[in-house]
């Protein structure tokens, strides 16, 4: 059963159509890569998805037991985030915000899934360290070990690797790759990586002027997909 369903979407603000005819759906365990050139609408439909923004016309829908609230997002870093004067601990705990409402303390289940996410993203031992003394790649681990906290089944993730060097990057795929694998979370990433797309995707959303929903196969079989890996430095698999 699909977790998520986006039916004849049309996407844009202020009255101009971005992107239209948009489906596609995505269940338990996939991992689908949204790809395409900037000011294709990627963004945007990535703020549909977490109901930030309405379509102008078509249907975002969960299932599966699956809601809205229940999407881990990781949003691509700003200045402002990298600078915040919290500790890691209090950083990955915010996650929980959305689900606490009035509430002004954590449960003890709470704290546990925090130190647990902790764990998964290997920064346990720097738990208490101010997040903005630490590297870009920690703080990315940070910030994904707090989508944990907010998600149950689901990864909505921006462009996780921007501005990081290779060697973190990798790391970063790796992780979020174990987190697909292991934990069976399924993960929508924005990505201008197409190497990675080609190892770690099991589904493409190809957004721009033409529109592409399949699995990995069947995109790079397509001659939208033939012809964008090769000119984004794709190669074979």
């Amino acid at each position: 059963m699909a977790q998520l369903t986006c039916k004849d979407l049309c996407l844009g603000y202020d009255g101009k159509v971005i992107v239209e005819n948009i489906n596609f759906s995505v269940s338990q365990g996939d991992s689908l890569y949204i790809l395409g050139e900037n000011g294709s609408g990627k963004s945007t439909l990535v703020k549909t998805i977490l109901g930030l923004m309405p379509p102008v016309s078509g249907t975002v829908e969960t299932s599966d037991g699956l809601s809205p609230t229940q999407i881990g997002y990781l949003p691509q870093q700003t200045m402002v985030q990298k600078d915040f004067p919290a500790s890691v601990r209090e950083v990955v705990m915010s996650g929980f915000a959305g689900k606490s409402g009035l509430r002004p303390f954590y449960t003890k289940e709470e704290k546990r899934a925090c130190a647990e996410n902790m764990k998964k993203m290997g920064i346990s031992d720097f738990a208490s360290r101010c997040y903005r003394e630490l590297s870009g790649g920690q703080q990315q681990r940070v910030l994904l070990a707090r989508a944990l906290c907010a998600a149950d089944k689901m990864l909505l993730l921006d462009e996780p690797v921007a501005g990081l060097d290779p060697k973190v990057s990798h790391e970063m795929y790796e992780t979020i790759d174990t987190l697909n694998k292991k934990y069976k979370m399924t993960i929508i990433m924005v990505s201008h990586d197409i190497p990675a797309a080609l190892k770690y995707a099991t589904h493409i959303l190809h957004v721009g002027s033409e529109v592409f929903f399949g699995a990995l196969d069947q995109y790079l079989g397509s001659q939208l997909g033939s012809h964008y890996t090769k000119i984004h430095g794709g190669g074979e698999q």
